[in-house]
C-alpha cells in the first residue's frame, strides 16, 4: 500500500474519532443540563449552604391578665471568624471602644482559633449598628435570644429563669420546658430559608396585682418583725387556682446571676434598655415593684419546696376528725388540765392556767394544746393518721413544681405521737398543702387541687384552657359547717382577731411552731402562720401566711395581720360583696385575757 493511501486511511481513522469524541461529549453535555439538572443543582446549593440552626423563640409567659411576666427577644450578638480578621490588634481596638470593653480582652479573644467566637453576647441595636459600619474583616452579627422580664423579680422563684443557652433551669421555666422552647427541624438549609419558630406560651393562674400586693404586705412584716423571711399564698376557693405566691428573704449577700439586674427602669422597655456592659446576659430583669428595703426575693418556693412543722394550725385535722366521727360536737364539755406529762415530755399551754372545762370551739378560738390533745386521746391514732391522709398531707399537691416535697405526714409511733401531731409537732408539710386543706373546709368540704396554669398560649395569642382542676370530698357537710362557725370564732374573739378584715367575715386559725433544732427544739425559734378565707358564709378566697424565726413569735401578732392586708385587698380587687354580719374582734369571756407580749388588742397567744 503506498504511503498517500495509508495517510489517507489514518486521515479519515482520524476525523472519525474526533467526531465520536464530540457527539460523546454533546450527549453528556445534553444529560448534563437537561436530564441531571435537578441533581446537579443540589448539589451546587448543597457547597454554599451551611447548617444553620435559627434561635428558637421561647414562648410568653403571662399572668390571668395577659400581662407578660417573660418573654423572648432576639438581640444582636458580636462574632469574630479568626481565620478572617485581617489585622487583630486594629480589630481589638474598634471593637473595645464600641463595646466599652478592654481592648486586651477583646484581641484575646479574636486570637481564639475558631470560625464563630462570641466577642459580645447580646449588645444593643445602637452597638450592633457602629459595629455593622465599621466593616471589619472576620467580624459578623448574629441574633442570639434573651429572656425579657419586664415585671423585674416579681414571683421569680414561681417562674423561675433561663440558662446560658435560653433553656429553664428552674421554676416553671424548667417545668414547662419543652412546652415553652421553639423547635427547628435540623437540615441542610440555606440561611435565608430558616426562620425561628416559637414555643407555646403559657397563661399563668397569677394576678400580677395581687402578686404584688402579697409580697409588699409580707416584706413589710418581715423587715418589721426581723423574721429570716415568709411565704403567702392567695388561691380562688372554687377552682384551686393560685393569686399569688410570694416567697421573700431578708437580705442577704448573694452575689446575682450574670446578666440577672438590668439597667431597665420602671416604665420603661427592659428590650429597648439593653446595653453591651449590663444586659449580656441569658435574662434582662427590669428593676421594678420594689421591695421594702431589708427584703428580697427568695432564693427558692419555700411554699411549695419547704416543709416545717406547722404548729397549731394543723390542729384542724384532729377537730375535723373528732367532729365527723362524733367524738365530739362543738359544744361537748372537755376537761382541761394544768399540763399533761407523757414519759420525759410535758405538755402545756402557751399561758399557764388551772384545771378547766372547755368546749372544742373554744379550745379552737383559744388555740389550747392541752385541749386539742384530750379531744385527739378519745379520737385515736388511727382515726387521726387516716385524716392526715385525707386531707392531702404527706403526698404532692398535683402541681408538679420542680423539687416540690410530699412532707413527712407519716411519724413512727410512740408514746407521744398522738399528742404530737395532734398539736401540728412531729409532722412536717408545705405551706401550700396547709392551705390546700383549709381551702376544703372553705370550699364545702370539698378538696380541689391547686392550679398554677390556666392555659396555653399558641404563636397566635389563642390560649387554649388547661383542664378544671381535681376534686373529691373530704369531709361531710355538717361537719364541714361546723368548722367553718369555730374557725370564724378564733377572728372573732380567739388567737386570730388581727386576720379581721373590715367589711367581711373571716374564718380561719393561727400557728406558732417551735423549729426543731439538734436537740429538741431550738430555743426561742419558731415559725408564725395565719390560714383563713373570706367571706366565711360564703368563701371566695382563701390565703395562707408564715413567717420565720419572727418577734414577736405568734401567728397572730405577725401573720395575721399580713394574711388582713391581702385579704383585704384581694378582696376589693375582685369586687366580692361585703358580707352581712361581718367579722370584728369582740370581747369573748371563754378566751380569758390576753396575753402578756404584744399582740393586738382582743388576741391570745395560741398554744403552739
Amino acid at each position: 500500500m503506498s504511503p498517500a493511501v495509508l495517510l489517507s486511511r489514518r486521515a479519515r481513522a482520524f476525523r472519525f474519532l474526533i467526531v465520536v469524541v464530540f457527539a460523546v461529549m454533546v450527549l453528556r453535555l445534553i444529560q448534563v443540563q437537561e436530564m441531571g439538572h435537578a441533581h446537579y443543582a443540589a448539589l451546587s446549593r448543597a457547597q454554599t449552604a451551611t447548617m444553620a440552626v435559627a434561635p428558637p423563640m421561647r414562648g410568653t409567659i403571662y399572668d390571668r391578665n395577659a400581662n407578660i411576666m417573660a418573654t423572648t427577644v432576639l438581640r444582636p450578638t458580636v462574632q469574630a471568624d479568626y481565620w478572617q480578621v485581617v489585622d487583630r490588634p486594629k480589630t481589638a481596638l474598634a471593637l473595645a471602644s464600641a463595646l466599652g470593653l478592654p481592648a486586651a480582652d477583646v484581641e484575646k479573644k479574636l486570637e481564639t482559633r475558631n470560625g464563630g467566637i462570641a466577642v459580645a453576647h447580646r449588645v444593643s441595636d445602637a452597638v450592633a449598628a457602629k459595629i455593622a459600619k465599621m466593616h471589619l474583616p472576620g467580624i459578623s452579627l448574629v441574633q442570639e435570644t434573651q429572656r425579657v422580664v419586664p415585671v423585674g423579680r416579681l414571683a421569680q422563684v414561681v417562674i423561675g429563669t433561663v440558662d446560658g443557652q435560653g433553656a429553664g433551669n428552674s421554676g416553671l421555666e424548667m417545668q414547662y420546658q419543652d412546652l415553652l422552647s421553639g423547635k427547628t427541624a435540623p437540615g441542610t438549609h440555606t440561611v435565608a430559608a430558616i426562620s425561628p419558630r416559637t414555643g407555646t406560651g403559657i397563661e399563668l393562674t397569677l394576678d400580677k396585682d395581687i402578686q404584688w400586693c402579697a409580697e409588699q404586705a409580707l416584706g413589710n412584716e418581715i423587715a418589721a418583725s426581723h423574721a429570716t423571711g415568709g411565704t403567702a399564698i392567695v388561691m380562688d376557693v372554687r377552682t384551686g387556682e393560685i393569686l399569688a405566691m410570694a416567697n421573700l428573704s431578708a437580705s442577704k449577700s448573694v452575689p446575682a446571676s450574670p446578666g440577672a439586674d438590668a439597667a431597665a427602669t420602671s416604665g420603661g422597655s427592659a428590650a429597648s434598655s439593653a446595653s453591651a456592659a449590663s444586659t449580656s446576659g441569658p435574662s434582662l430583669v427590669a428593676q421594678v415593684n420594689t421591695l421594702p428595703a431589708g427584703v428580697e426575693e427568695g432564693l427558692a418556693n419555700a411554699a411549695l419546696t419547704s416543709v416545717y412543722e406547722p404548729g397549731s394550725i394543723f390542729k384542724l385535722v384532729t377537730f375535723s376528725a373528732a367532729l365527723a366521727n362524733g367524738t365530739v360536737t362543738p359544744t361537748t364539755p372537755i376537761p382541761v388540765g394544768a399540763q399533761k406529762t407523757v414519759g420525759k415530755y410535758v405538755y402545756k399551754d402557751a399561758e399557764a392556767h388551772g384545771a378547766e372545762v372547755l368546749t372544742p370551739a373554744q379550745i379552737l378560738a383559744q388555740s389550747s394544746n392541752l385541749g386539742t390533745i384530750e379531744i385527739a386521746s378519745r379520737l385515736g391514732w388511727s382515726r387521726q393518721l387516716r385524716q392526715v391522709a385525707r386531707l392531702g398531707f404527706g403526698r404532692p399537691t398535683g402541681l408538679n413544681f420542680p423539687a416540690e416535697s410530699a412532707g413527712l405526714a407519716s411519724p413512727q409511733y410512740t408514746d407521744t405521737s398522738l399528742f404530737s401531731v395532734s398539736i401540728g409537732q412531729a409532722i412536717s408539710v408545705t405551706p401550700q398543702q396547709i392551705l390546700d386543706a383549709y381551702n376544703a373546709v372553705a370550699n364545702g368540704g370539698v378538696f380541689v387541687a391547686p392550679k398554677l396554669v390556666r392555659a396555653t398560649v399558641d404563636a397566635q395569642g389563642r390560649p387554649t384552657a388547661t383542664g378544671p382542676s381535681a376534686t373529691h370530698p373530704v369531709i361531710d357537710p355538717a361537719t364541714d359547717r361546723a368548722l367553718v362557725s369555730m374557725l370564724e370564732g378564733v377572728v372573732t374573739g380567739g388567737t386570730g382577731t388581727a386576720a379581721a378584715v373590715p367589711g367581711y367575715t373571716v374564718a380561719g386559725k393561727t400557728g406558732t411552731a417551735a423549729i426543731p433544732g439538734r436537740n429538741g427544739y431550738e430555743p426561742g425559734a419558731y415559725n408564725a402562720s395565719f390560714v383563713g378565707f373570706a367571706p366565711a358564709e360564703r368563701p371566695v378566697l382563701s390565703a395562707m401566711v408564715v413567717l420565720n424565726r419572727p418577734t414577736p413569735i405568734y401567728g397572730g401578732a405577725v401573720a395575721a395581720p399580713v394574711f388582713s392586708q391581702i385579704m383585704s385587698w384581694a378582696l376589693a380587687h375582685y369586687r366580692v360583696p361585703t358580707s352581712s354580719a361581718p367579722s370584728a374582734p369582740t370581747p369573748n369571756p371563754a378566751t380569758g385575757p390576753a396575753g402578756s407580749v404584744a399582740v393586738p388588742a382582743g388576741a391570745r397567744t395560741e398554744g403552739a
